[in-house]
């Protein structure tokens, strides 16, 4: 039986893995540089400082690269507070567990300035009891640590919280903590959806997928 709900942000509420190939591209293209559309998969396995320095030595910068990583991070920043989208049926599935008097929090590896500023201009920040981010714990998603506060906070059991993910290591992480785990598909990990599938209680191709395995847990 569900008795509380944890969920992943970037990918399984918010459709904004996306922005972290294209945070670069975006930034270059505030300062008028046409980029390759292939510098989202170099920057990707860097640290925003080792990106900020590539872009400056690639591309001739005169920024800092202190200036070019809060360019970045300040693109990023915008994306969150301006455009990034709900992924389909997600209200939809926040809105039962609402009516059904389920309670929910946010486990996310995200600022938690952008979630709230996204969640409130996307009208889904009443839903949530708290957010917590792996900055604000001190751990990644590969310690428990974050599934667990959430989980205390809603004063539940981990065996009766679910939690939404789309990344495997996380996924891994809070099925081994005990939670009853719920695996959202998005394209960014797409490379991971056969071992998701072994991971998790349930993979859903879509989140509206997931209101029937919900239902039948109330």
């Amino acid at each position: 039986m569900i008795k509380g709900a944890i969920f992943d942000v970037d990918g399984t509420i918010l459709d904004s893995m996306g922005i972290w190939d294209e945070a670069g591209i975006r930034y270059l293209k505030s300062k008028d540089i046409e980029a390759p559309s292939d510098l989202g998969d170099t920057l990707f396995a860097m640290t925003i400082a080792e990106a900020a320095d590539y872009l400056k030595e690639k591309f001739a910068l005169k920024e800092t690269t202190e200036a070019i990583e809060q360019g970045i991070l300040d693109t990023v920043k915008d994306y969150y507070y301006e455009e990034a989208p709900l992924k389909n049926n997600v209200a939809e599935v926040l809105e039962m567990l609402e009516r059904n008097k389920i309670p929910m929090a946010v486990a996310s590896s995200s600022e938690k300035a952008h979630i709230e500023a996204a969640f409130q201009r996307l009208g889904i920040l009443k839903y949530f009891q708290a957010i917590y981010t792996c900055q604000e714990v001190g751990e990644g998603k590969s310690s428990p640590l974050i599934f667990e506060k959430a989980c205390e906070e809603l004063g539940t059991n981990p065996e009766e919280t679910y939690v939404f993910e789309d990344a495997l290591h996380a996924a891994k992480t809070a099925k081994k903590a005990g939670f009853v785990v719920i695996g959202v598909y998005d394209e960014e990990n797409r490379k991971n959806i056969s071992k998701m599938k072994e991971v998790c209680d349930c993979y859903c191709d879509r989140m509206d997928a997931a209101i029937e395995n919900i239902r039948l847990a109330i």
